[in-house]
């Protein structure tokens, strides 16, 4: 939850977008992601940790099936409009892949949809790195479940802003390739940005800099 604070330089880019008239106040909510992990990587209860790179229930879909407890939360914690016009969901990465997998859970939800060189389905199921306890959970876990028709109900809830965005040089470039081709097919309107470079922040604050300003217009 201190990625996009510390690396990413996310309340200045914010504040200065909303201080420059070129996007809307809003209020910015950065989950821990890593349901193993009770906070960022390298810290603990008990003081500093070993990071690690992996954990068995990095990309199962949990945290993705028990979202809606986060906007709960939110909305009854902050002065939030709490309705799916003033709301958006974006990520890099393992992030990217948690968003495409909560907005087609729950396609009611979000209105704006952010995917920053995204990991999709196919592309950790393929990685024998990352898929630990993948596969039981895309046997049991909903979220994995019915994805075309899930995806086509996501459709049908007319997203205001579908928003892919991707290095040519990164790692997951084949992979979100495939994913616009999953798009394509069943007529999913978004918008695709490619950029040069790779999986890598300098990226990343670009697409948080030319993403924000599309929010709650």
């Amino acid at each position: 939850e201190n990625a996009w604070v510390e690396m990413g330089r996310l309340p200045q880019v914010i504040d200065n977008l909303i201080a420059a008239g070129k996007a809307e106040p809003m209020i910015v909510v950065m989950p821990n992601g890593v349901i193993d992990a009770e906070s960022a990587p390298g810290y603990g209860s008990d003081g500093l940790r070993q990071p690690r790179a992996n954990y068995p229930r990095l990309f199962t879909g949990e945290f993705d099936l028990a979202f809606p407890e986060i906007v709960s939360f939110v909305d009854s914690a902050f002065r939030t409009i709490p309705a799916k016009s003033h709301r958006a969901i974006a990520g890099l990465s393992m992030g990217g892949y948690n968003s495409a997998n909560i907005s087609r859970q729950y396609p009611d939800m979000f209105d704006f949809i952010g995917l920053f060189s995204a990991a999709t389905i196919e592309s950790i199921s393929s990685n024998p790195d990352l898929n630990k306890g993948l596969g039981e959970a895309m046997a049991t876990n909903p979220v994995f479940a019915d994805i075309t028709p899930k995806m086509k109900a996501l459709k049908e809830a007319s997203p205001r802003l579908y928003w892919i965005a991707i290095g040519k040089d990164d790692f997951l470039y084949d992979a979100m390739a495939d994913y616009r081709r999953s798009l394509d097919t069943i007529g999913m309107p978004y918008t695709y940005v490619e950029t040069p470079g790779g999986h890598t922040w300098v990226n990343w604050r670009d697409y948080i800099i030319e993403f924000a300003p599309l929010l709650f217009r």
